[in-house]
C-alpha cells in the first residue's frame, strides 16, 4: 500500500468515487451511533459499537480504548454545541466481499452557535471502520477529505506526529475525566 493511500487502501480521488450502497441490517446500530457521535449528541449507548480495546484515529488525535474514544466525542459538544450531517453515504469498498470493513463518506457542518445559520466549518471525511467477528469496531479512522494524515509509517516526522496525536487524546481524556469528577461537587 502506498504511503499516500488512505485507510481504505485507496488514493483520495479513488475513494471519493466509490459507489454508494445500501446499509446491511447488522450495520444499523453502528450507523445510528455514528449519527449520534458526529452530531455532537452522544448517548451512553453510542459507545456500545466499540470493542473494549478499539482505536479511534483522526487528524487531531489517536484514542486507544473505548473510554478514551468516549472522551473524544464527549468533549466535541463543548467546542461545537451543534453539528449537522449534511451528507452520509455508505460506500461499496474495493473488496466487495469484505464484511469486516465499513466505509462511509460524510459531510458534517460544525456550529459554534447552536442557533446559527451558517457553520463555522464543514468537514468532508472518509470513515474507515474495521470490525471484529462480533461486529464491534476495533479501528475507527477518520480522514478529512479522504486524505491520509501523517503516521508513524512516514518516517521520523510521522512518528513524532503520531506521538503528538496520542498525547492530545490522553489530554482530552484526562480533561473529561477531571470534569466528570468535579460535576456534582459543591464549591
Amino acid at each position: 500500500m502506498s504511503s499516500l493511500n488512505n485507510a481504505a487502501g485507496l488514493k483520495p480521488e479513488e475513494s471519493k468515487t466509490l459507489q454508494e450502497r445500501q446499509m446491511h441490517a447488522h450495520e444499523e446500530p453502528i450507523v445510528t451511533a455514528l449519527h449520534e457521535l458526529y452530531t455532537c449528541k452522544p448517548k451512553d449507548t453510542s459507545f456500545d459499537i466499540y470493542a473494549k480495546n478499539a482505536v479511534f484515529q483522526d487528524p487531531i488525535g489517536i484514542a486507544e480504548g473505548v473510554e478514551s474514544i468516549r472522551a473524544q466525542f464527549i468533549a466535541l459538544p463543548k467546542l461545537f454545541p451543534r453539528a449537522d450531517i449534511t451528507s452520509f453515504r455508505i460506500l461499496q469498498g474495493p473488496e466487495k466481499e469484505d464484511t469486516n470493513t465499513l466505509l462511509i463518506d460524510q459531510n458534517v457542518d460544525y456550529f459554534h452557535n447552536p442557533n446559527g445559520s451558517s457553520p463555522m466549518k464543514t468537514i468532508n471525511s472518509l470513515l474507515t471502520l474495521k470490525l471484529n467477528d462480533q461486529g464491534k469496531i476495533i479501528h475507527h479512522t477518520e480522514e478529512w477529505n479522504h486524505k491520509k494524515s501523517v503516521s508513524g509509517e512516514d518516517g521520523f516526522i510521522g512518528m513524532i506526529n503520531e506521538q503528538r496525536k496520542k498525547l492530545t487524546a490522553k489530554l482530552v481524556h484526562a480533561s473529561v475525566r477531571e470534569e466528570s469528577s468535579t460535576d456534582g461537587k459543591e464549591e
